[in-house]
């Protein structure tokens, strides 16, 4: 199954939580053919996953003077990070072109699971698709800063204390929760949640579980077991 099909029709898509949003916006990137990569927060550079990345105070003009794909913009750079776009603009550039655009709405610090911040995520309200990411991998581990990006967040959606057994209800609840990975959804917008890094069979029973427990008592019409980093659907569970 190709990636896109995965997660139905977009012209839009915006990911969000931990483990695998980067990972997942080169492997959307590489598949569409007319793709264009951005980020509303800070984002390590990218080069090596797009035919270019073009530096702009006006993502709009950079887009359409620049015939590369996929093709990614910022805004600046910052140390050894691009800085993003103000979501407004973003909303300007999904209006404008007939790319589809992938943004990047949120940061985990490599962590593979988390819950938002007071300032995140920070979506376009005209996204049409956003995509709430966790790992497989973090079911059956202890709720801690080392695997979970503001684990008091999380703790306070799960009830879990710090130190806690993350269970696949858990990130069941994150990924849904309108303080976690729906919150500040687009009224107009589809969510479909990923559940990353199912990797072995172990990882694939944490998946099928988390996306049962998801359809069970949340309106979304799937949820997706992928490989990202070897560009894999592993399920479309509906």
């Amino acid at each position: 199954m190709k990636l896109t099909d995965a997660f139905g029709s977009f012209d839009s898509l915006s990911v969000v939580g931990a483990g695998g949003k980067k990972t997942t916006l080169y492997a959307l990137a590489g598949e569409c053919t007319d793709a264009v990569v951005t980020s509303t927060v800070r984002i390590p550079p990218f080069s090596s996953h797009v035919a270019d990345v073009v530096v702009s105070d006006d993502p709009v003009a950079a887009v359409r003077d620049t015939d590369e794909r996929p093709l990614g913009v910022v805004a600046g750079t910052d140390g050894d990070r691009h800085i993003g776009y103000d979501p407004d603009a973003v909303d300007e550039l999904i209006g404008a072109t007939d790319a589809t655009v992938l943004i990047k709405a949120d940061g985990a610090r490599t962590r593979r699971l988390k819950a938002p911040g007071d300032h995140e995520p920070q979506l376009p309200r005209t996204t049409d698709l956003v995509v709430p990411i966790a790992s497989a991998k973090v079911v059956g581990k202890p709720l801690s800063g080392e695997i979970v990006h503001r684990p008091e967040r999380v703790a306070a959606i799960t009830d879990l204390g710090i130190g806690d057994e993350i269970t696949a209800d858990d990130v069941a609840a994150v990924l849904t929760s309108r303080s976690g990975g729906l919150k500040q959804l687009p009224e107009s917008a589809r969510a479909v949640p990923l559940v990353n890094m199912v990797d072995a069979r172990r990882d694939e029973r944490a998946g099928r579980e988390i996306a049962e427990r998801i359809l069970a008592s949340e309106p979304v019409d799937r949820v997706v077991l992928a490989r990202m980093d070897r560009r894999r659907i592993v399920d479309v569970i509906s």
